[in-house]
């Protein structure tokens, strides 16, 4: 198979995990025989500095003619002060309107190696697997006027929220398909006793619903369901949501592996290639110090090899590498626990890419 893969290191980590992806990925091409195109890109800060914007007309030709992107991460407190325009993340919401990647999809997975990693107690995280599924390019990070202004002769500020109809059927539609392949459970999360946007989001929600009568749907509000997912994750399979709610609520189901550094994600649109990130951010304060947890991005490669590629042999096993590495004690320090081994970002990708080898030479000789 040859295929065409984006590469956007951005900022901070960035280039670190993003480097110890494609070295995965190498070990992968080797042993099945594909042939993947790698050609690099500016996005963030990284862009801002050399082309003066955060998201180059050649980055963006670059993607749309791609066949998947691999993204690192982007921002830092080096251009916090510039202009909005000019900051890091529009770079990163520009792309997304860019190539119309509407829906965020997020797995949390819990590995019983890192369960003492986690803040929770092992008997509440075991067995957790759900699935986030987060709208992408609408709501009030995209909304018109948002803005600094003056209410009421004072200095103040607004944000627009607004979603169409259209908006919110297609993401829904998304999280039932993913639904009907995993438990056939969805939560659609909003804020309908507060918010017309969450009350038209409910009434796409339970109209959709009667196209998959095999699929169970319940609402929840946010905020309970902010506690539920810390009281009791283990009652959701998919949380479907919009763009706001979704980006805290896939954080804090982030916490329940034990580490931001360990989720991958996948940005898809309707058409045209995807979109493949760690959901950290940049962690500019350990930048270039080899000390990063590259498993995340790892793990965003394998869903590229899954979703846009179908290679699912291929994904399984990078993931079952993965788990055999955290089972063998190696960890980074954002996911240490006691009798276990510190290893630099390096050494990680080494440790994957060696388990990948001896996986493949076990099923030759089996």
């Amino acid at each position: 198979m040859k295929k065409k893969i984006a590469v956007l290191p951005g900022d901070g980590i960035g280039p670190e995990i993003v480097q110890g992806a494609i070295e995965v990925l190498r070990v992968i091409e080797e042993n099945f025989q594909h042939e993947f195109e790698y050609e690099f890109g500016n996005i963030g800060g990284n862009a801002v500095d050399i082309d003066g914007s955060p998201l180059p007309d050649k980055t963006i030709n670059l993607c749309k003619n791609s066949d998947a992107i691999l993204l690192g991460a982007v921002g830092g407190p080096k251009w916090e002060t510039l202009p909005v325009p000019l900051r890091p993340e529009q770079g990163l919401l520009k792309i997304r309107k860019e190539l119309n990647l509407f829906a965020n999809l997020r797995p949390t997975t819990y590995y019983e190696s890192l369960a003492g990693s986690s803040p929770l107690r092992q008997e509440i995280i075991e067995g957790v697997d759900l699935f986030v599924v987060r709208e992408l390019t609408g709501g009030i990070y995209f909304g018109k006027p948002s803005e600094r202004t003056t209410i009421n002769g004072q200095s103040g500020a607004v944000d627009t929220l607004v979603y169409s109809k259209e908006e919110i059927t297609r993401v829904l539609e998304k999280a039932f398909e993913i639904a009907q392949t995993r438990s056939k459970k969805i939560t659609s999360v909003d804020k309908a006793n507060v918010l017309e946007s969450s009350r038209l989001w409910r009434e796409c929600a339970n109209e959709i619903a009667k196209k998959y009568p095999d699929v169970s749907l319940e609402h929840m509000l946010v905020d309970n369901a902010a506690m539920q997912l810390i009281r009791n994750p283990k009652q959701f399979d998919v949380i479907v949501t919009e763009n706001m709610f979704g980006d805290i609520l896939s954080d804090e189901a982030s916490v329940l592996t034990g580490s931001l550094g360990m989720l991958p994600s996948a940005s898809i649109s309707e058409s045209g290639p995807y979109l493949y990130e760690p959901i950290h951010g940049s962690a500019p304060d350990i930048a270039g110090q080899n000390i990063a947890n590259p498993l995340a991005t790892i793990l965003s490669a394998a869903m590229l090899l899954r979703v846009s590629f179908q290679l699912e042999e291929e994904a399984a096993i990078i993931e079952k590498a993965v788990n055999a590495v955290l089972d063998n004690g190696f960890r980074t320090r954002d996911i240490i626990s006691p009798n276990t081994k510190i290893v630099s970002t390096t050494e990680m990708v080494e440790e994957v890419k060696k388990e990948i080898v001896a996986k493949l030479a076990n099923k030759l000789n089996a």
